[in-house]
């Protein structure tokens, strides 16, 4: 099939200087979701019809395959297609989508093509409160015969609670014809791309319906109020998917995934998380409150104590990270390892059992197994030019306050007293202490502030 998208709209009601198309929902753009809906459909040709802000909404989908179609100025949705009508295969059916209507679902869109494979297909959906949307006219036997916009639409077509939801799948053959005879004698003064449904009719051609699964699958979003009540229904949609597979949610209504998390058996998330990119919580993992977790994975059995971050990390079986800790990309945490509050690790390895309790970085470092980090440690990972790494190797015990210039190494079993400032390898097995001798001053001063 050929795939239209348009999404040419200026959105004024969202007051932003971000097209529409581009702001949020779910931790990427609302044009990007419709965009990998219908790559899954394997259109022969996807077309996108940008118009405002046009440069940015090309500029953040740059290097991918997609053709481009210039909607300047905008006459409304019939005019939009219009536009993309060179670019399309004239021998396949044409489906026709919104950028900012995010959330139609693959299957959906499957059954409507299907539908509509031999005349016409409309998405349809049936609203307590249509008021706003296109109505769906149909005769006494049920068929449909034409949509009437609200605006241009009689009382009693105003009662009609089956509306438009603009996607809709068209024979290409004759489209071009249709398109070019549309009038925008209209109360919007508009080439509607609703009215080829009555030239449709007029040429008998089978106009089917399709439903969505739900209302939320066709919202649109014209403004911020719908766009934060499009992000809470999709997100309650993913919190009743994890209960389906049996994880436990403190609050389903507080919980945020931008992207996909995948969980294994019996794990536990509380309040206010936030899962970014591709999680991974394998068997038995709890997560505390108000974490943000990014393209990471937690194995089997650890634990994340509230307000941790994790970016770009892998968190071993039976460890246990926070409150408050920050893994940066790059760091792995084998076997029972902890990371404590505010601990920040960066692109190291922590060994099965090691910790870092309080207060400590660990940068740019290969630490083994059993080693004791202490309050205050940090690795000097940076001369301001180049990045240098740290090893400390197996049952090592890192004293408080201490700083490891790298690139330095201490030995197995080997001991850094407190205040230590290592420039040189520490031997294995042995104290190494690096600190001014301790100096007490009898009958000193403090000094006092100048009188006035």
């Amino acid at each position: 099939m050929n795939i239209v998208i348009l999404a040419a709209g200026q959105g004024k009601r969202m007051y932003s200087h971000l097209p529409k198309v581009l702001h949020p929902l779910a931790g990427k753009a609302l044009l990007r979701h419709v965009v990998d809906t219908a790559r899954s459909l394997q259109p022969a040709r996807l077309v996108v019809v940008y118009g405002h802000g046009g440069e940015a909404v090309r500029q953040s989908f740059a290097g991918e395959s997609l053709e481009w179609a210039l909607q300047e100025p905008q006459l409304g949705t019939g005019h939009a297609v219009a536009q993309a009508l060179p670019l399309l295969d004239e021998s396949l059916p044409t489906l026709v989508l919104y950028g900012d209507v995010p959330l139609v679902q693959q299957q959906t869109l499957e059954h409507l093509v299907h539908q509509g494979a031999r005349g016409l297909g409309l998405l349809t959906v049936r609203l307590e409160q249509p008021q706003g949307y296109g109505r769906i006219v149909r005769d006494a036997a049920g068929a449909v015969t034409a949509i009437v916009e609200e605006k241009d639409a009689t009382p009693e077509e105003r009662q009609i609670d089956e509306v438009n939801t603009g996607i809709m799948v068209l024979p290409a053959g004759v489209l071009a014809g249709w398109l070019a005879s549309l009038s925008n004698h209209n109360a919007q003064g508009e080439y509607y791309l609703t009215d080829v449904v009555a030239k449709a009719v007029a040429a008998g051609l089978a106009v089917r319906t399709v439903h969505p699964t739900g209302p939320w699958e066709v919202q649109g979003v014209n403004n911020k109020q719908q766009l934060a009540e499009l992000e809470r229904a999709y997100q309650l949609r993913q919190a009743g998917a994890l209960l389906e597979q049996g994880v436990r949610l403190a609050d389903p209504a507080r919980l945020d995934i931008r992207g996909a998390l995948v969980c294994g058996r019996d794990v536990s998330i509380d309040v206010g998380c936030i899962f970014e990119g591709r999680v991974v919580l394998e068997e038995a993992v709890e997560i505390g409150p108000y974490c943000v977790i990014r393209n990471a994975t937690v194995q089997a059995g650890a634990r994340v104590a509230a307000f941790s971050h994790i970016d770009g990390a892998q968190v071993g079986p039976d460890a246990v990270v926070g409150p408050y800790a920050r893994l940066r990309p790059g760091s792995v945490l084998a076997e029972g390892a902890h990371v404590g509050n505010f601990v920040e690790i960066k692109n190291s390895q922590i060994g099965s059992q090691s910790k870092a309790n309080h207060l400590a970085y660990v940068g740019d470092a290969d630490v083994g197994a059993r080693v004791n980090i202490g309050a205050g440690t940090i690795t000097c990972n940076y001369d301001g030019a180049n990045k240098f790494r740290t090893v400390i190797e197996d049952d090592a015990f890192i004293g408080s306050d201490t700083q490891l210039v790298a690139p330095v190494r201490v030995g197995k079993g080997a001991t850094l007293g407190a205040g230590t400032t290592l420039t040189k390898d520490a031997p294995p097995g042995g104290l190494t202490v690096s600190r001014a001798r301790q100096t007490s001053v009898s009958n000193w001063k403090r000094p006092e502030k100048n009188k006035v």
